[in-house]
């Protein structure tokens, strides 16, 4: 099979994010806390070394979602009617997703602390 133009393969990657945005409703939660991450990246002023954290971390959780939503799907298409076997592989897909998330508040938590108290300190 020929690969296709560059250009078609970051269309068809731009179109994968924006079915994300479209359909998944956990993705458009995790976006919109990327979205607030953006923010407070700017109006604190974050580091470069905190805002990458902050950008690897936000980059990563919509990734894991990403790939969660594929492995379902995939199961789906496989499996259409209920399977222990598929449950197992979807819970510990989803299971990947929350452990990137927990990552990320912590993470959040770590680099945020400073800032907060600098812009409202007690």
């Amino acid at each position: 099979m020929r690969k296709p133009p560059i250009h078609q393969s970051f269309f068809n990657a731009f179109r994968g994010v924006f079915l994300m945005i479209k359909t998944e409703r956990n993705f458009r939660i995790e976006a919109a806390a990327f979205l607030i991450n953006l923010f407070l990246i700017f109006y604190l002023k974050l580091s470069a070394t905190d805002t990458s954290l902050i950008l690897i971390v936000s980059f990563g959780v919509l990734s894991a979602e990403i790939f969660n939503t594929a492995i379902e799907k995939i199961c789906d298409i496989i499996q259409p009617d209920f399977d222990k076997r598929i449950g197992f592989i979807k819970d510990i897909s989803a299971g990947a997703t929350l452990l990137m998330t927990i990552a990320s508040v912590a993470v959040g938590i770590i680099v945020y602390w400073k800032y907060i108290f600098t812009v409202f300190p007690a």
